[in-house]
């Protein structure tokens, strides 16, 4: 079987990650090339997948330079800075996985679009809740009548305290002028996934949230702006002490240090954003936010988004004529109103994919967009270009009607 060609365009996280999968015996694929300007990434990514030297760049606008040298190409930048590279790429005739959010501006997103069907490859948005196993078994129950029609629907995203913390407090997408809104970055594939379990186009959105916690005018008398010099940073749930060196091991210590020791953790909230006292950062994303929606057939669907939670996966209820559907993110329990029984189903009993990132939603994306580069064959993506803008015009919709306190309209868009 022939293994597809990868370029890789932003070797953090998220590239990585992506990386690993599409690398692995499974899906068959080659890293034949990476641009990252993150000397540490890009060293440690050239090692891990034996990367020609000719193929390594800093940035992305040396190597478009270059004639087509690979199938692919994964872009993984940060949320502003997707726009040139994709266009650039799809132009020059390469496959195209893109990160979600697509852009940060319906008019970037409208470019995007615009260029990729030009190019008439495979384009797939990293939608991943659309590829896991939970997602794949809950839209064949919808999809079966089960339910019957879907009247309305209650999806939970619970970011988590400490997600919030490092992510959309200290973090990269802490402030809209460096990434863009919270619900964009954080929430555009959970309104993609609404959209894709109902079936139906969104015709309005309202919406409301704040900043409410993460904020100066909430930060304790006797606190300090610095964790590691903090007098009560022990009393503190947002402790970044706390938080890092808990999860020394991995995720979210490794992106903050690559020494992941004690010591280099400590160093590292010293010296760096993500040792700040949450209170006195530069963020000014919501920590909450609420949107309903109003489908083409009359369902309607409420999202809440908020980081005063555990952070855990996602929990949905599906409220039909002939029944309703209640989902933890493993386990789908279904009530049907003619019987009135409940029956359960474990969405991962004897799959370890739920190790995995997302559910497994990472890899069913990854080993999805490697088989349709290799067969040429765009119904394996159940996320590409046209129903992902839908989506993310959703977004945009609803972070205007928050905005402006407003109903925002979609038919027309």
């Amino acid at each position: 079987m022939k293994k597809v060609d990868i370029i890789v365009i932003g070797a953090g996280g998220r590239g990585s990650i992506y990386a690993d999968l599409a690398a692995n015996d499974t899906n068959r694929a080659n890293i034949v090339g990476v641009a990252e300007p993150k000397e540490e990434n890009r060293k440690s990514f050239v090692t891990r997948f034996n990367i020609p030297k000719e193929n390594v760049y800093t940035d992305w606008q040396e190597l478009i330079k270059r004639d087509k040298f690979a199938d692919a190409v994964m872009v993984t930048t940060q949320d502003n800075m997707h726009t040139e590279p994709v266009i650039a790429f799809a132009n020059k005739g390469y496959n195209i996985l893109l990160e979600k959010p697509m852009a940060p501006t319906r008019e970037e997103c409208g470019k995007i679009v615009e260029a990729g069907k030009a190019s008439g490859k495979i384009f797939a948005v990293c939608h991943v809740l659309k590829y896991t196993t939970y997602s794949r078994k809950l839209k064949e129950i919808l999809d079966s009548g089960a339910i019957g029609e879907i009247v309305s629907l209650q999806l939970l995203e619970p970011v988590g305290y400490w997600h919030q913390a490092h992510s959309y407090v200290r973090g990269n997408w802490r402030n809209e002028k460096l990434s863009s809104f919270m619900l964009l970055a954080k929430s555009c594939h959970d309104l993609d996934w609404i959209r894709y379990l109902i079936g139906e186009k969104c015709t309005a959105i309202s919406s409301f949230g704040s900043l409410k916690h993460f904020r100066k005018n909430q930060q304790p008398k006797e606190a300090s702006d610095r964790c590691t010099t903090c007098k009560i940073e022990k009393q503190c749930p947002y402790s970044a002490l706390k938080i890092y060196l808990e999860r020394i091991d991995g995720w979210p210590a490794n992106v903050i240090t690559t020494d992941l020791t004690k010591e280099g953790i400590r160093q590292a909230l010293e010296e760096g954003p993500y040792g700040r006292c949450v209170y006195a950062c530069d963020n000014d994303v919501v920590d909450n936010q609420v949107v309903n929606m109003q489908f083409d057939r009359g369902a309607t669907a409420t999202f809440t988004m908020t980081a005063f939670t555990k952070c855990d996966h996602r929990r949905i209820s599906i409220f039909g004529t002939k029944g309703e559907i209640y989902g933890d993110g493993v386990k789908l329990r279904i009530f049907d109103f003619l019987t009135d029984k409940t029956r359960e189903i474990d969405c991962y009993a004897g799959e370890a994919s739920l190790a995995g990132g997302h559910g497994g939603g990472d890899d069913g994306l990854i080993r999805s967009f490697v088989s349709a580069v290799r067969e040429n064959d765009p119904s394996k993506i159940v996320s590409g270009i046209d129903e992902s803008l839908e989506s993310h015009l959703m977004v945009f919709a609803a972070e205007q009607a928050r905005r402006e306190n407003c109903v925002v309209k979609l038919s027309g868009e």
